[in-house]
């Protein structure tokens, strides 16, 4: 299953240094948030990635390519040649497609560059490279599986910077909208997509306020309600939030800390 990961922003002083970096490279931890949300998607079977890279694409690629499992992974190290053995891995079943988008180029139209890459896959999936949630993506997948919208959608309690997402009793969407209110549910920037998604990209090269709402309309929109963990990187505070958790060792979004229940 392949995953589209918008990783191309303007980098942002979300560290206490006051060191500008790409919002996905922000550490949590020895790992970027990047890293987190694409060992979510793993854990449920989702390792073909698909990076677009914009701003910051240089780090993002440096990062990976002097990847240490050793530095994240229980190791032993033996013998005169300091052999290692690791005893758990990470990314090594990881595939990871590189591809420039643009310095410039808005979410749709990364999505736009890189079609040659995702169009033989019937569904894909798509999330921002900065998004964190524990929400059991497999099982959402699967039910996406079976509908016949074109698009999928995480829908998560509100939050200040997304948009409001109005569902019918039977979980597809009706509407997408500004906020208005507290208590509702919002887009949470995890996605399912059919190969068909690509005829409907508009010129508006929104995701928000141009196709959302746009699916919504024409009844191409199901929304999988989350009411678990969820959290953007907005500010330096949401950092910090998220680095305690790490350090803690209760991240819940962590897939060695969820459990059956959590997904009850």
């Amino acid at each position: 299953m392949k995953v589209v990961v918008f990783c191309g922003g303007d980098p942002l002083q979300l560290t206490a240094e006051g060191q500008p970096v790409p919002k996905p490279m922000v550490r949590l931890g020895l790992q970027p948030v990047l890293w987190h949300v694409m060992r979510s998607h793993a854990a449920c079977g989702m390792d073909d990635f698909v990076l677009c890279l914009g701003r910051g694409a240089d780090v993002i690629k440096g990062y990976f390519l002097g990847y240490q499992e050793a530095l994240a992974n229980d190791f032993v190290l033996s013998g005169s040649q300091r052999e290692v053995r690791l005893l758990r891995t990470d990314i090594d079943r990881w595939r990871i497609t590189f591809a420039d988008t643009g310095k410039q180029a808005p979410v749709l139209q990364r999505l736009r560059t890189v079609r040659p890459l995702v169009e033989d896959e019937a569904i894909f999936c798509a999330s921002y490279g900065d998004v964190l949630t524990d929400a059991p993506l497999d099982e959402f997948l699967e039910d996406f599986r079976t509908r016949p919208e074109l698009a999928g959608v995480l829908a998560v309690r509100y939050h200040d910077a997304m948009r409001l997402v109005d569902t019918g009793p039977d979980g597809r969407v009706e509407a997408v909208r500004g906020l208005e209110q507290e208590g509702r549910w919002m887009a949470g920037g995890y996605f399912f997509f059919r190969r068909g998604i690509f005829d409907l990209l508009g010129d508006d090269d929104s995701m928000l306020d141009g196709l959302l709402p746009r699916l919504a309309a024409a009844g191409q929109l199901r929304a999988y309600r989350h009411g678990g963990f969820w959290s953007g990187m907005h500010s330096l505070r949401d950092v910090q939030q998220l680095q305690a958790m790490v350090e803690a060792g209760t991240a819940p979004w962590d897939p060695r800390h969820r459990t059956p229940e959590d997904d009850a």
